[in-house]
C-alpha cells in the first residue's frame, strides 16, 4: 500500500517507524511524529494512547510483513504444520531452494518496511530491555527453533541426512544473520550479497540433503 492510500493511523505508525529507525525510540517525541504526519499532537492521541502503543503496532506489522512475504513466495508459514513445511522443502530442487533463499534475504535487506524495522531493532536493542528481548526472539530464537524442528522432521522423513537438527539450524541461520548485519544499508552491494547467499544455501543443501 502506498502512503497516499494509508489511513491516518497507518501513516502515524509508518512515520514513527522512520523516525524511530533514525533517532531511536527515546530520541523521537510525539511532536516529531505528529509533525511528520502533518497533524496536531492532540490528533495523534485520538489514534494512539502513547509512543509505546505506536511501537507495539509497528512490531505487529513487522510480523504481518513477514507472513505476507512467505505467502507471496509460497513458503509454508511458521503457523502451519511442520509436516507440511517439510514436505514442501523436500519437494523442491536445489535451484529452487537457492532462489527462495535469495528472495527471503533480499526481502529483509530491501523491503521498505523491514529494512527500517531492522535498523530500529538493531538500534533499540541497546537502549530498551524489552526491545532487546523482542530482538532476540524475533531475529534469533524463533527462527532457530522453527528451523531446528523443521530439520528434525526432514530427518525423520528421510529428506535430510542423520545429524543434530539444532546444529543444522545454526549452520543455516548464522551466516545469513551475519550477512544481514554486513550488508544492511548497502543496497548497492546487493548483488554481491546474493552471490554469497547462493553459495551458502547451495553448500547447505549439498551437505545435508539425503
Amino acid at each position: 500500500m502506498g502512503k497516499q492510500g494509508m489511513t491516518t493511523k497507518e501513516r502515524i505508525a509508518d512515520e514513527a517507524l522512520t523516525l524511530f529507525a533514525a533517532k531511536g525510540f527515546r530520541g523521537t517525541t510525539v511532536k516529531d511524529i505528529a509533525d511528520a504526519v502533518g497533524i496536531k499532537d492532540a490528533s495523534l492521541y485520538k489514534h494512539f494512547k502513547s509512543k509505546k502503543e505506536i511501537l507495539n503496532t509497528i512490531v505487529e506489522e513487522a510480523y504481518v510483513h513477514m507472513g505476507n512475504m512467505s505467502d507471496s513466495l509460497g513458503i509454508p508459514s511458521g503457523d502451519g504444520s511442520l509436516e507440511d513445511a517439510a514436505e514442501f522443502f523436500r519437494g523442491i530442487n536445489r535451484e529452487t531452494i537457492i532462489a527462495l533463499g535469495k528472495e527471503v534475504f533480499k526481502f529483509y535487506l530491501t523491503d521498505d518496511y523491514m529494512s527500517r524495522f531492522w535498523k530500529l531493532a538493531n538500534l533499540e536493542q541497546y537502549n530498551n530491555r524489552d526491545f532487546y528481548e523482542l530482538y532476540r526472539r524475533l531475529f534469533t530464537e524463533e527462527g532457530i527453533e522453527y528451523q531446528k524442528n523443521l530439520f528434525a522432521e526432514m530427518i525423520r522423513m528421510g529428506a535430510f541426512r542423520e545429524g543434530d537438527p539444532e546444529v543444522m539450524a545454526y549452520n543455516f541461520y548464522s551466516p545469513i544473520f551475519l550477512l544481514l548485519h554486513r550488508y544492511a544499508g548497502s543496497e548497492g552491494e546487493l548483488d554481491e550479497a546474493l552471490e554469497i547467499i547462493e553459495k551458502m544455501v547451495g553448500d547447505f543443501y549439498d551437505r545435508y540433503q539425503a
